[in-house]
Order: C-alpha cells, then sequence, then structure tokens
C-alpha cells in the first residue's frame, strides 16, 4: 500500500498553484497524493475556481476531494477583519477533514502539508496522531520577519519600540533593515484587534508543525535561511525546507494568445512588460493608468501593458474581475494610436509566465507578489519594483537591497507614480549600465534556480531530508 500525503492548500490562488507543484515531485518519490478542497465558490473566487479545475485535469494521478460545503457560511469580504472570517470557515470545515483523514485507510497517511493560512488544522491533526508540515508560499525571509515580530509583540498588540522610532528602518536578525511602513500591515495592524490576535497566533502555530517547507531556493536567501536555522534568534523554529522555485507551468491554453504573437516580431530583450498580480488585485485608479501610459510614451521603448479596470481606493478590495476596461477613456486621448507600432495594451489578463520566458522580454515591471518574483528570476528578467500592499513592499526591499534583481517605482510611497519616473526608471533598465549589472544578477540567480531541484541541487536535497523526516517520524517532540 502506498502512503499518501494529504495536501490542504489555501483559498487563493497564490498558495493554491506553488502548493500543487509539490504534487508532482510526490509523486516522482512514489507517494499517493490526496488533496482536500474547501469548495472556492463559498469564498467567492471565480478565479480559484477556475485554477482548480484546471490544475485537476492536469494532474490525473492526483486524488482531488472536495470537502462537503457548510450551511451558512461566513461572508468573505477583503476588509481588516477579511482573516478573521477566513480562518472561520477553514475551521468550520475541521469536521469533514476529520472524516476525510478517518475514511483513509488506516495507516496510509504519511502526513498532512497544511497551508500556513489553515494552520489551525493542528486541532483535528492532533487528536489523530498525523504528523503535520505547513506551507509558506512566501520567502524565507518574510518567514524571519514575521517570527520576530511575533516574538518582540507585547501585550497590548504593538512591537516594542515601533511607536517611539517612528518610520526609522528596524533591526530583523537575517534580512536588511526595514523601516514600519514597509512591514506587512497584515502584522502590524490595529494593535488590540481581532484580525491582528489571529495572525500573531498564526505565525507562533506555524512553528509548532514537524516542519516549514517554503517557496524558496537557498542561495537566493541565503542570509534569511542561516538565520532561521539559528536557535538564539529563532528558539522555536522547526526545520525549514527551502524547495522553491514552486512556479506555474505554461498556460494549457490550445491556441497561443494573440501577445505572444505580436512578442515574436520584437527585437530580443525590447519589450517592457508590465503586469500587477492576479485578476482583481492588481488596478490602478484612473489617474494612475494616465501616467504609466504617458510615462512608456515618452520612453520610446517597446511595451506589453496587461490593464484593468480602475480600483476602488482601497488596493486590498479587488475590483470586479470581469469588468471590461474601456482603454479609450482610461487612457490618454490617442495614446493606442500613437504607440500602435511598438506597443499593446492587453485587457484583464495574459499568460504572465510564457510572456516572461519570451526572448523579446526585457524588463517585467511588478507588483512584487512572490509567484511573480520567482517567475521574474526564472525567467532571467530585471524587474522595477512597485508594491501594493501587504508583505510586497518588504519584498521590494529584498529584491532592490538583497538579491539585486530590481530598480523601486518610488512614487508608490506617495500614492502615484509620475510618469516622469515611469519613463526614467524604464530608460535606467533597458539602456543603463545599471540595467546590464540587474540583468547579470538576475540571470545568475536564474542559473541557481535552475539547479536547484537538478540532481544535487539544494532544493532537490531539501526535498529528501523532508521525506526522510517523515519517514523518520523526525523523533522529535513538538517543542
Amino acid at each position: 500500500m502506498k502512503k499518501t500525503v494529504v495536501l490542504y492548500p489555501g483559498l487563493s490562488v497564490s498558495h493554491f498553484v506553488p502548493m500543487l507543484q509539490l504534487a508532482d515531485a510526490l509523486l516522482e518519490a512514489g507517494y499517493a497524493v490526496t488533496v482536500a478542497l474547501i469548495d472556492p465558490s463559498l469564498k467567492g473566487d471565480i478565479a480559484l475556481a477556475a485554477v482548480i479545475d484546471r490544475v485537476s485535469c492536469s494532474k490525473p494521478s492526483v486524488v482531488f476531494h472536495k470537502l462537503p460545503r457548510i450551511q451558512d457560511p461566513p461572508t468573505i469580504v477583503h476588509d481588516e477583519n477579511f482573516i478573521v472570517r477566513y480562518l472561520e470557515l477553514v475551521a468550520r470545515h475541521h469536521g469533514h477533514l476529520h472524516d476525510l483523514l478517518v475514511s483513509m485507510a488506516p495507516g496510509s497517511i504519511h502526513c498532512l502539508i497544511v497551508d500556513m493560512m489553515s494552520i489551525e488544522v493542528l486541532d483535528v491533526t492532533d487528536k489523530l496522531g498525523i504528523p503535520v508540515f505547513a506551507f509558506f508560499p512566501m520567502n524565507a525571509s518574510v518567514l524571519a520577519v514575521s517570527v520576530q515580530l511575533v516574538s518582540s509583540t507585547r501585550a497590548e498588540g504593538q512591537p516594542a519600540g515601533f511607536e517611539e522610532e517612528g518610520d526609522t528602518p528596524q533591526i530583523f536578525y537575517g534580512v536588511p533593515p526595514l523601516p514600519p511602513s514597509h512591514l506587512s500591515d497584515k502584522l502590524l495592524g490595529n494593535p488590540g484587534s481581532e484580525a491582528k490576535k489571529v495572525r500573531l497566533n498564526m505565525m507562533r502555530r506555524i512553528q509548532e508543525t514537524k516542519g516549514i517547507l517554503a517557496n524558496t531556493f537557498v542561495s537566493l536567501e541565503a542570509r534569511a535561511v542561516k538565520g532561521l536555522g539559528d536557535p538564539r534568534w529563532f528558539p522555536t523554529m522547526p526545520p525549514l525546507y527551502c524547495v522553491g522555485p514552486l512556479v506555474a507551468g505554461y498556460s494549457e491554453a490550445t491556441e497561443r494568445h494573440e501577445c505572444l504573437k505580436w512578442l515574436d516580431e520584437q527585437p530580443d530583450h525590447s519589450v517592457v512588460f508590465l503586469c500587477f498580480g492576479s485578476v482583481g488585485t492588481g488596478n490602478h485608479s484612473e489617474a494612475q493608468l494616465k501616467e504609466i501610459a504617458a510615462g512608456l510614451e515618452r520612453s520610446g521603448h517597446r511595451f506589453l501593458w496587461v490593464v484593468r479596470a480602475p480600483s476602488h481606493d482601497d488596493l486590498e478590495k479587488p475590483s470586479d474581475p470581469s469588468a471590461d476596461p474601456d482603454l479609450d477613456a482610461l487612457l490618454p486621448e490617442g495614446f493606442l494610436g500613437r504607440t500602435n507600432s511598438r506597443g499593446r495594451v492587453v485587457k484583464l489578463w495574459a499568460p504572465q509566465v510564457e510572456v516572461l520566458h519570451h526572448q523579446a522580454t526585457g524588463a517585467f515591471v511588478t507588483h512584487c507578489g512572490w509567484n511573480s518574483v520567482l517567475e521574474g528570476i526564472t525567467a532571467g528578467v530585471p524587474m522595477l519594483c512597485w508594491p501594493l500592499y501587504a508583505e510586497q513592499k518588504m519584498n521590494k526591499v529584498f529584491m532592490v537591497e538583497e538579491y539585486g534583481v530590481g530598480v523601486e517605482m518610488v512614487g508608490w510611497q506617495q500614492g502615484l507614480v509620475t510618469a516622469e519616473e515611469v519613463e526614467a526608471k524604464v530608460r535606467l533598465v533597458m539602456e543603463s549600465e545599471k540595467g546590464e549589472q540587474l540583468r547579470a544578477q538576475v540571470m545568475a540567480h536564474k542559473e541557481a534556480a535552475d539547479m536547484a531541484w537538478k540532481d544535487g541541487g539544494s532544493s532537490r536535497a531539501a526535498f529528501g531530508k523532508f521525506l526522510v523526516d517523515v519517514h523518520a517520524g523526525l523523533g522529535l517532540a513538538r517543542r
């Protein structure tokens, strides 16, 4: 009887996709894989539902088990209490997950890998004696900062020293100094709020698992990985397995997207690609769209730009993902005609992985979401960093100061990146010696990423160590 690894992914494309990349490695290693799913329609996530359908069809050897729907689910709204309602939704599926685990053949479950946001499942698995490993879909640097924020947070809910220091960069072990304004507002939050309490508890409980699988690779984050292994700074940290980069493959569309055909006609490394994350959360205001357009036009460079309908004032509140943007109304008058010979504006979506790997792509303007960062690195494309919210601000610091793969669009901190800055930064990356240095650095990381999952590579070795540790039961009591 094959041993089974159960995956319990989070209800987000950015969490689901990298975890499911692990399924292929587990199958290759001889394990059966079962994926336990909460119905994404309960969260109202159309994009996730589509991705789940596509992935389940592409992995016939994986068993996908949708847990029974609960009655009267909490309404998931992207406000400051989103995480509270999300965790309520997950918790109300604990009984169904318990029933699934019990129904499987006795002794067949090797372990359960759970998304970091569903870590309260420990309340179920502890009673069943099933070893649990956490899946952390972000980088080791964010993990290091988050754990240190938890350990430094006082009873009233504020990290020690922050209120006295303003925005003075704070020292964290294993990462560059970070100003409080760049720390994830999801972890800082409102002191004493329920949302902050549950987030802090999440980061505490992730350290109660048997280990943490992170979507990164050692050479990219050597300082953070070394720091997380230092018991003087992280005394309760379980083993960390860096098993990245876990990135999506090419889309399985039967016909190539029109933008790829256009890229085929462009010179090598000549096109600036602009895309700001998953559908619904990568939108800009109408004023910002006009500034981007003006900057691109003045730069004189070729571009491929994914545009969505303007956003809410709150960037974390998704706009209607199906809203068709009126380009003529949103962009400067005559822009599309004047730039038609060297630019393309695509509505709503483009096949990002294929675009980044196309030989014509020379730079990537990104929101610094971790999946997009890894896709840029594995494609060897230098980046212009434009964070929108949450840990993206921290990622920007790591990309610029630690990995050396990008430059910052500084206007995001004032709420508007001007046309002048768009033009200047595009020219810097595409024309200057600094741009050549960025390209060389990101290519070095690309080569390291390519090696990570090959025989003898760091991520394959970490994955092998994870399998050995699971098989051995680790021999360690939870601290």
